[in-house]
């Protein structure tokens, strides 16, 4: 089997290359080698590598700068869809499609359904949810993944925001009125993989980590973990403090509250997903071994 990656560069990408199971071939492009936004690169790269399954883990992700980059974030994460959409509805191709939890506006008081109608904040997660739109429409048997809050051992991400800032710091303010759940890429690399061994499934589905947390609990099980795995000295001691959203002001809106309702995904491919904060240690035991 072989696969094509976008987004060669990102977490996610970074983890599928890391977890490749034996017998597939994983081919990953960054956007020099590939730039989703054009459509006649994206029918050439297809063209090329052949692929059974196109994994879109490319996306704009800079929430706060979309309002004031519309253009960008709509190229990357909607017409760039389309395309890859397309050149896999002309190649035969199988496309997962990477979304996330800011199509919703953080309303409800209950974790969202695969089904439930997107209304999103702000020009990011209108950007994904043209994307989804779009893929939708081109290629109806795509998957589409939605997860949330997604961090890993490497790369640019709350956790390792954290922990960094917990070795310049004494002192922390975290936002504790925005509640989400923390998503490992080992979780999601692992479920994509699982997902490509089911072929007649197909639609919208959503993948988290089990749990909930604010970005304060999320922040305080960082450091908890690090100072007990030794990525923090012993002798350092930081106060994190619960803060409201309305203390730290940004460009972009965040939904107030976006779990995400697993149990189509969990139920169609018979997981027993693991709790969030039980996979945190596994990644941060993961950047102790580094």
């Amino acid at each position: 089997m072989r696969i094509l990656v976008t987004g060669k560069n990102g977490q996610l990408a970074r983890e599928l290359q890391k977890r490749k199971p034996a017998g597939i071939d994983l081919i990953a492009l960054d956007r020099n080698d590939l730039d989703i936004t054009d459509s006649d690169q994206v029918m050439q790269a297809v063209n090329k590598y052949q692929p059974d399954t196109l994994i879109n883990a490319a996306a704009y992700t800079a929430v706060d700068k979309a309002e004031s980059e519309r253009e960008q974030a709509f190229a990357t994460n909607a017409t760039g869809p389309e395309n890859l959409a397309k050149a896999c509805r002309e190649m035969g191709a199988r496309l997962i499609h990477i979304s996330t939890d800011f199509v919703f506006d953080g309303q409800s008081s209950t974790p969202y359904q695969p089904q439930d109608s997107m209304c999103p904040l702000g020009i990011y997660g209108e950007s994904k949810a043209a994307g989804e739109v779009a893929v939708q429409s081109v290629l109806p048997q795509a998957i589409i993944l939605r997860t949330a809050w997604v961090y890993s051992a490497h790369g640019a991400n709350f956790s390792n925001t954290m922990l960094r800032l917990m070795r310049e710091r004494n002192q922390l303010g975290v936002v504790a009125d925005q509640i989400g759940t923390p998503t490992s890429t080992q979780t999601l690399a692992e479920t994509i993989f699982t997902l490509m061994g089911k072929p007649d499934l197909c639609g919208i589905y959503h993948c988290t980590d089990a749990g909930t947390a604010s970005w304060y609990d999320f922040a305080v099980a960082i450091y908890e973990e690090a100072k007990e795995l030794g990525l923090l000295a012993e002798a350092k001691n930081v106060e994190i403090r619960p803060i409201n959203t309305s203390d730290y002001p940004t460009p972009a809106a965040r939904p107030a509250y976006s779990v995400l309702d697993k149990s189509k995904l969990v139920n169609d491919l018979n997981l027993e997903p693991q709790h969030w904060r039980r996979v945190l240690r596994k990644v941060l035991q993961e950047k102790t071994a580094s």
